[in-house]
């Protein structure tokens, strides 16, 4: 359970910190799965995965990104981290909120991930925000409601 959770920390240490494709790709199985709730955001298989994070997370990143771990919960198979995600709206983000110009407000946000794998990598990953705080405190009216069940 130690190794899967040096593979996600070294996953996250990757994406979110050092925004390397290469090593945020090295992690995941063949055939990975990403995808990000309620936003419906994200992708499944190798390439679309690649594409999704080469294209619409990492270079989307907000530069004040920051997570603060509340939980982990590990078994042999999966990892579940309940996180407080928080950042200014300083770009867009098209994996968070498609089609939302930045605000330039500051949000902070609970979120959680869990993290399926299989032989030692990391195959599917979902990660659920707490959309209607998020869009409340960046002041965009109405998208809590409509911005979900867009598929990515």
């Amino acid at each position: 359970m130690r190794e899967l959770e040096r593979l996600w920390d070294e996953h996250q240490a990757a994406a979110l910190v050092r925004r390397d494709l290469s090593g945020t790709l090295a992690h995941l199985t063949a055939e990975p799965s990403v995808r990000h709730l309620p936003s419906m955001t994200g992708a499944a298989g190798r390439e679309a995965v690649e594409r999704f994070y080469a294209e619409d997370f990492l270079p989307h990143l907000p530069g004040d990104l920051a997570l603060t771990r509340i939980s982990r919960t590990v078994d042999r198979f999966r990892l579940v981290d309940e996180t407080t995600v928080s950042f200014t709206h300083d770009r867009e983000l098209p994996w968070l909120l498609p089609g939302v110009s930045p605000t330039h407000r500051r949000a902070e946000v609970l979120a959680i991930a869990i993290v399926s794998f299989q032989r030692g990598r990391i195959s599917s990953q979902r990660i659920a925000w707490d959309h209607a705080t998020l869009t409340a405190q960046l002041g965009i009216p109405g998208l809590a409601a409509a911005g979900s069940g867009r598929a990515g």
